[in-house]
């Protein structure tokens, strides 16, 4: 197969993946919200609500598509693909199994945390077109919130990359494999539990959800950068929002949970029990920041700016300095 060829095929595969998990991701938040406020969320469009998001696509594919008067139009319209690229770029370096991903990148950690950091551009581009204040005052929140937890994001994996050698997500997986003492997984949230909270707390922020919301905060801007979207342009800063769920929860399965190893069990199994056991973890995490997203509060802008300047950043730094004195020290 020639190379155009396969980039072709990566690429469809990627974007079939990224809308699957946006159709799947839309249901399993509905649901998992429902149950922690003790509701039961969509039952009625097929079996307990299953095809309640299908039904939702379909009105989105069909409903009127309106440009309001006084946007700067060009701009209006580019926004929504600003935002919907840098999520499917993120996709393509993830690694499912040893021999499989979209496109192996010996920087793929870099790759998908820059793919990532462009989302805020077209949020912002978003908000100055629609000529709204509550649209301008979200984008400019989304972008004072990405600058300052862009910053300890990276952070937080650089003790990571220092440990594995390596920016290739899959070196980093197989960096744990094995166990500590016979039993304890190699899995590096253990050494760098620490760097893992750091990136919990910066991936919500990156992911703009609850407790860090302030970009669209309804109660405050009605729904902020795109409250004057409709139709299929809302659907896509919508999906990329759910992609990129999919995305950072992928980035902290491979750097922290093992990719798609499985303690005490031999390395060499099949392709499909990799891929089903990356998934999973997967989506594990994905539920956890949706428990997180139906537990807590949203803060304040000012709280946020202030955690993330004064607390992450400081932070992320010390344990980057403490990871690099213990790998140099320890053997």
């Amino acid at each position: 197969m020639s190379p155009g060829v396969l980039a072709l095929v990566s690429a469809l595969a990627a974007l079939g993946l990224m809308l699957a998990n946006g159709v799947v991701l839309i249901y399993m938040l509905r649901k998992v919200l429902a149950h922690f406020h003790l509701r039961l969320g969509p039952m009625r469009v097929g079996w307990h609500g299953l095809l309640q998001t299908p039904a939702d696509v379909l009105k989105l594919l069909t409903k009127e598509d309106f440009d309001p008067s006084a946007t700067d139009l060009w701009l209006f319209r580019l926004a929504p693909f600003m935002v919907f690229v840098p999520s499917f770029m993120a996709y393509l370096a993830i690694p499912f199994s040893d021999s499989l991903s979209f496109t192996p990148l010996d920087t793929g950690v870099l790759y998908t945390l820059a793919a990532l950091a462009l989302v805020p551009v077209g949020i912002l581009a978003a908000g100055w077109a629609s000529n709204s204040k509550w649209s301008l005052i979200g984008g400019m929140r989304a972008a004072a919130q990405q600058i300052a937890y862009e910053v300890p994001l990276l952070l937080s994996v650089i003790g990571v990359v220092m440990i594995a050698g390596s920016l290739d997500m899959s070196e980093i997986v197989k960096a744990q494999q094995g166990t500590w003492l016979g039993f304890i997984p190699r899995w590096f949230v253990i050494p760098q539990f620490g760097g893992f909270l750091l990136f919990l707390i910066a991936a919500l922020a990156e992911l703009n959800q609850t407790p860090f919301d302030m970009s669209v905060a309804e109660s405050e801007l009605v729904e902020g950068f795109a409250n004057e979207y409709s139709g299929m342009k809302f659907a896509f800063f919508f999906l990329a929002e759910f992609s990129n769920s999919f995305v950072v929860s992928a980035l902290a399965v491979t750097c922290f949970f093992g990719g798609w190893l499985l303690p005490w069990v031999p390395i060499d199994l099949p392709v499909w029990v990799d891929v089903a056991v990356f998934l999973t973890k997967t989506y594990l995490c994905i539920f956890v920041l949706m428990w997180i997203r139906g537990t807590l509060p949203r803060i304040r802008i000012d709280q946020l700016l202030s955690l993330g300047w004064k607390g992450l950043i400081p932070a992320g730094l010390a344990w980057v300095l403490l990871t690099g004195v213990v790998v140099k020290l320890v053997p």
